[in-house]
């Protein structure tokens, strides 16, 4: 498994679909999560966002999603994902969860920061 391949194992691990944030489809239907996808090498920390997409009025269960996706990366922590030539290290960011608004007011947006470290030499 390569690494770009690992960020879409990671987020895509959580029930509902994910989509690189460039390649989210013209039919992509809420919930989903869209997150950035960029590599490096090892000593190289990426500090790398995702969000968590709803269409509903209540913050309720997109809250809920993103304090899952929260407790798994404290519990899992270190958190790897094993890649061609070595190990995807992910863990959470500072601020977690952020509250986005939209232009729609039916959807809620979750920003999650984490920060990546690929351990292989390239």
């Amino acid at each position: 498994m390569d690494k770009s391949q690992a960020l879409y194992k990671f987020w895509s691990s959580f029930g509902i679909p994910a989509y690189d944030q460039n390649t989210v489809p013209d039919d992509a239907k809420m919930p989903y999560i869209t997150y950035e996808t960029s590599t490096d090498s090892l000593n190289n920390v990426l500090f790398l966002t995702a969000s968590l997409w709803y269409r509903q009025m209540s913050w309720e269960n997109i809250s809920k999603k993103a304090d899952e996706i929260s407790k798994y990366l404290y519990e899992m922590n270190p958190c790897t994902v094993k890649i061609d030539g070595g190990r995807m290290y992910i863990a959470r960011g500072t601020p977690f969860a952020q509250r986005m608004s939209d232009v729609d007011d039916m959807v809620r947006r979750i920003v999650l920061n984490v920060t990546v470290e690929f351990f292989t030499a390239y």
